[in-house]
């Protein structure tokens, strides 16, 4: 029998009411992907170390010791991680989220909870990695004499736009994959090529003056540079780079949120 969803739902603001009531449930698929996750995994959460962790080394290596990219006098170790840190954070997000309706195929065709749930859920596990590598990433700042300073601060709105244009992109792609799997299959590839697009192996100082506004446009630049500047530099970030991001990542969200919830009309007899 077709299985059709409450009518309420269909509205965005009501929508967001409805995960609201079912936070509980968000926390338990999180709480189950995460354990899933390091199931049976002999190093366990230290996987969520080992991934930045083994690109800061390789990083280091080929790009500041064999060609000598310029980090602004950072220690390029602490420099490439500041940036890691963040792009972890985006990639391991999406690598879960995009897929997480087409993994719980069965759940979707045969019970009825808000759907956005599953990939707010990915973004939360995502977010548990996040926390492990930055106890790293405190140990790292004791190791190089880090200033802590009051910019400091600026990490918490830094990573709520994060969060905001991560859970935009999760939205859209993982509703899109249900109907196109080729998203699941492109969108590996379309991370590696962003990294690049991002100031994670080298500085925002090396984009050319006249190109700069343009390569800021990139949510993910802007946030990265941000990171950089007060976690490591202590210095606020450029508001004049970051206030358009912000905005962006806002209205984003909102887009794909009700790109979502129409999409979701059709989950149970598509997926």
């Amino acid at each position: 029998m077709k299985h059709v969803p409450p009518q309420v739902t269909h509205q965005a603001s009501d929508g967001v009411l409805e995960i609201l009531q079912y936070r509980a449930l968000l926390w338990t698929f999180a709480l189950r992907e995460i354990k899933v996750r390091y199931k049976q995994a002999v190093l366990g959460a230290a996987w969520a170390v080992l991934q930045p962790l083994s690109l800061m080394v390789v990083f280091t290596l080929f790009f500041s010791i064999l060609l000598n990219v310029s980090s602004d006098g950072i220690p390029y170790p602490l420099f490439v991680y500041s940036a890691l840190l963040p792009w972890t954070f985006f990639s391991t997000s999406l690598a879960f989220a995009i897929p997480s309706l087409t993994n719980n195929a069965q759940l979707i065709t045969k019970v009825y909870f808000p759907r956005a749930i599953l990939p707010l859920a990915s973004v939360l596990a995502a977010g548990f990695d996040f926390c492990i590598a930055g106890l790293v990433f405190c140990g790292m700042m004791l190791f190089y004499q880090v200033r802590v300073t009051i910019d400091l601060l600026w990490v918490f709105p830094l990573l709520l736009i994060q969060v905001a244009f991560t859970v935009a992109v999760a939205f859209f792609f993982s509703a899109l994959n249900v109907t196109y799997r080729d998203v699941r299959h492109a969108m590996p590839l379309l991370i590696q090529l962003w990294m690049f697009a991002t100031p994670v192996i080298y500085s925002v100082s090396v984009v050319p003056e006249r190109y700069r506004a343009l390569y800021l446009m990139n949510p993910m630049a802007a946030v990265i540079d941000g990171f950089r500047k007060v976690l490591v530099q202590g210095h606020s970030p450029d508001l004049w780079s970051l206030s358009p991001v912000a905005a962006t990542s806002v209205i984003l969200l909102w887009a794909a949120y009700r790109y979502f919830k129409r999409a979701e009309e059709a989950f149970a007899d598509v997926i």
